[in-house]
């Protein structure tokens, strides 16, 4: 069991049958009454985010979400296999438990499967891919006045801008997280 007011960013805990992630909290302690915490959260299911206040002396009982590193395989009529590496089991997920950041995955890479008891609701791709640029226009010198960017096609079918001076056939850089150009690979 959790107290509402041992609250910290990231902590799962089950409440009227929901899994519930802290995404911010703020102890608060007025002048007049009696204190409270007030949180952000995320219900790891469905991925819907709310705010809400609770009672410090609230109770709780823990959620633990399982967090697997698993290869990502292929993909057949919506459903992409993830093989385990310990079991070399394939494991289906459901095109709609992926979030808009896996078109940065590509095939062979190892990302985190995201399950609580049993069912998978969620997939985290690494933090930074190293992909390479298969179409994009050719750059103009005297462009550079500002951070002149134009738009570039990856291998995994992935659209992004990248910087004047990517050339098609480079390797890049990317932050799957904001699906921005890092760098040069």
């Amino acid at each position: 069991m959790i107290s509402a007011g041992d609250f910290r960013n990231g902590v799962t805990f089950e409440d009227n049958g929901a899994v519930l992630q802290i995404i911010e909290f703020q102890h608060v302690k007025p002048g007049k009454g009696a204190a409270f915490v007030r949180t952000k959260i995320r219900n790891v299911i469905t991925g819907a985010v709310t705010e809400r206040t609770f009672n410090p002396t609230d109770k709780f009982p823990k959620a633990f979400v399982e967090r697997k590193d698993m290869e990502y395989s292929y993909e057949d009529g919506g459903l992409y296999y993830f093989m385990d590496s310990e079991t070399y089991e394939l494991v289906p997920v459901d095109q709609s438990k992926l979030d808009d950041n896996f078109k940065f995955v590509k095939e062979n890479m190892v990302c985190k499967v995201c399950s609580y008891k049993g069912s998978i609701f969620g997939v985290e791709p690494p933090n930074f891919v190293e992909l390479q640029v298969t179409q994009t226009d050719p750059g103009f010198k005297g462009d550079t006045a500002t951070n002149a960017t134009k738009p570039a096609t990856l291998e995994t079918g992935a659209e992004i801008k990248v910087p004047l001076f990517i050339e098609e056939g480079e390797m890049i850089r990317i932050d799957t997280r904001t699906g921005e150009y890092m760098e040069r690979a």
